[in-house]
């Protein structure tokens, strides 16, 4: 079967960064081939009360080979092209992120990336399978999956209890997150003491989808209120939204390409035991005509 994509995920690099193309060393299913390549900058703050510290001391970093390498002994069983040529991208681009001496972790950021993930994985064949993969992706960058997904869980729970008006007027009262975004806004308004991220854009993104508050002066409000450049959330939320949309039609291609090929072995499973019948008829009127 020919290719059946080709995603073209390099809009999500910037000039300034370095971008590296790494290989896919997992088993492919044959014909199904899809490239990737994910760039997303790192993101600085402060340690907040609901957000934990996901770093190390960066004495000894480790190459991008390392951390790929740390992720196939991890998880060694196959994974389909059109999933794990995304992942070797994305893992090779949060490497570059995660060891920039600048990079910090929060809670945002990793609403960010957990809902990439999910996304990007939506409709694995195993969700305890996708579940490992989360868990030895995140490890092998040396992290802890279970901050990930706990501190995603507390701000989609907070989230779920705002409206568009109480999620933009943060400012005005106090709470876990309340004193996150805070933070976050303080930074902000201070040139050079933080680093916009994808990642994080996805999360605010996220945020605002949990308290049904889409509307485009809604975000427009947010962003003001954390001092966050509108126009690069915009751009990279349109690219985030573009990537999904030819990932679903990727993923529809080797559905049908899956189900043609279960189709065609079911079919010779069917002659084969339609030959089997004919030759035992044709041996049970042998032995009856003797």
């Amino acid at each position: 079967m020919a290719a059946v994509s080709s995603l073209a995920f390099s809009a999500f690099g910037q000039s300034t960064e370095r971008k590296v193309t790494a290989p896919s060393p997992r088993p492919n299913f044959d014909g199904i081939r899809c490239r990737t390549s994910f760039s997303f900058t790192s993101l600085r703050v402060r340690v907040s009360k609901i957000s934990i510290r996901c770093m190390s001391a960066f004495t000894d970093v480790p190459t991008v080979a390392e951390t790929k390498s740390n992720f196939l002994n991890a998880y060694k069983r196959p994974i389909p092209s059109i999933y794990n040529t995304v992942l070797q991208e994305l893992i090779v681009q949060h490497h570059l992120m995660r060891y920039k001496k600048t990079h910090r972790y929060d809670a945002v950021f990793a609403l960010g990336f957990v809902t990439v993930f999910d996304q990007l994985m939506e409709g694995y064949p195993s969700d305890e399978d996708r579940e490992a993969i989360f868990q030895s992706y995140i490890r092998a960058l040396k992290e802890d999956p279970n901050i990930y997904r706990n501190d995603a869980k507390k701000l989609e729970e907070w989230a779920s209890a705002q409206n568009a008006s109480s999620l933009v007027s943060f400012s005005s009262r106090e709470g876990e997150v309340e004193g996150l975004l805070k933070d976050i806004a303080e930074r902000a308004s201070s040139k050079g003491s933080f680093s916009y991220s994808r990642f994080f854009a996805i999360g605010l993104f996220r945020l605002l989808e949990l308290s049904n508050a889409t509307e485009p002066t809604v975000l427009e409000q947010l962003c003001a209120a954390l001092n966050i450049n509108k126009r690069s959330v915009d751009r990279d939320l349109d690219v985030y939204r573009n990537l999904l949309s030819k990932l679903v039609q990727a993923k529809e291609l080797l559905k049908e390409y899956v189900d043609r090929e279960k189709k065609k072995r079911e079919e010779r499973v069917e002659s084969q035991k339609a030959s089997e019948a004919v030759a035992k008829c044709l041996g049970d009127y042998q032995y009856a005509g003797r």
